[in-house]
């Protein structure tokens, strides 16, 4: 099961911080996504990520899972959603501005430099 989750988390950190890399905002905004959940479950796998464990204090139980990571998590895909939101409103205006939603779009056409 460990090996499974760290897998998943590597997996969606990789691809996260890939699609961070690309000259497409929507793709940037993919990638923030994605990595934001791989460090969701990380939280969340710092907490226990055993099945038995009882979520709740009940009489005689042994062994109770954490409540802090689970807050956090959620805490943080309130802030994510919101994030990502904001980076949609954000990115929808700049391709209204622009007429492309490439990030590193030069000011005059290669091989044209302005004079002064």
């Amino acid at each position: 099961m460990e090996l499974l989750l760290a897998l998943a988390i590597g997996i969606l950190a990789g691809c996260g911080v890939w699609l961070l890399l690309a000259s497409r905002t929507f793709a940037i905004l993919l990638g923030l996504a994605l990595l934001g959940h791989a460090v969701n479950l990380l939280i969340l796998a710092g907490g226990r990520i055993g099945a038995k464990a009882p979520p709740l204090a009940l009489p005689g139980a042994a062994g109770l899972a954490d409540p802090l990571p689970q807050a956090l998590v959620l805490t943080a895909i309130v802030i994510g959603f919101g994030m990502s939101a904001f980076l949609v409103a954000l990115a929808l205006k700049g391709m209204g501005e622009g007429g492309s939603d490439a990030v590193d779009l030069p000011d005059a056409p290669p091989g044209r430099e302005e004079e002064p």
